[in-house]
């Protein structure tokens, strides 16, 4: 087995998107067996910009534009998480051991019929807007230290 130490984080964006209540958007993936919900996310192309890549991260997964959203915060630094044993060299051709991602807080200025998670590559099934701590509750264990970290630095504007 590949040495998980010996392998990069791949370089990704997360989103979390908030109405005007201050709950959070989560959507709950198709790919998995058991109810896991997560916020937006998806990796960096190669020249492109974080905030670039979350825009169209946030584009692709829930069918919201850059116009229907407002930008109010964005992480300091990078929050990272390694995969477990069991995803290590399955997911992302093996050649990552985790990832490395910058996050966005976006309020959402549109109606919720403008969101639309039926896109050409759907990731979820449903969404719905919940409680910031229910969005940590709800992540899968090995993402949930980066969900907790998140929520604390957007706290302010949260509900």
């Amino acid at each position: 087995m590949t040495d998980p130490e010996s392998l990069p984080y791949r370089p990704c964006v997360g989103v979390v998107l908030i109405d005007a209540r201050g709950l959070v958007f989560a959507g709950q993936r198709i790919d998995s067996p058991s109810p896991a919900w997560q916020m937006p996310q998806g990796g960096i192309d190669k020249d492109e910009t974080p905030k670039t890549a979350a825009f169209r991260e946030l584009w692709e997964e829930t069918g919201v534009t850059r116009d229907l959203v407002t930008p109010i915060a964005k992480t300091h630094g990078w929050v990272t998480y390694d995969l477990p044993p069991d995803l290590l060299g399955k997911v992302w051709g093996g050649k990552y051991r985790g990832q490395r991602q910058k996050w966005f807080l976006f309020r959402f200025n549109g109606r919720d019929s403008d969101i639309k998670i039926a896109t050409e590559h759907p990731e979820f099934s449903t969404w719905r807007w919940i409680l910031a701590d229910e969005m940590v509750d709800s992540i899968v264990p090995f993402k949930r230290a980066v969900y907790d970290e998140v929520i604390r630095s957007f706290r302010a504007y949260l509900a």
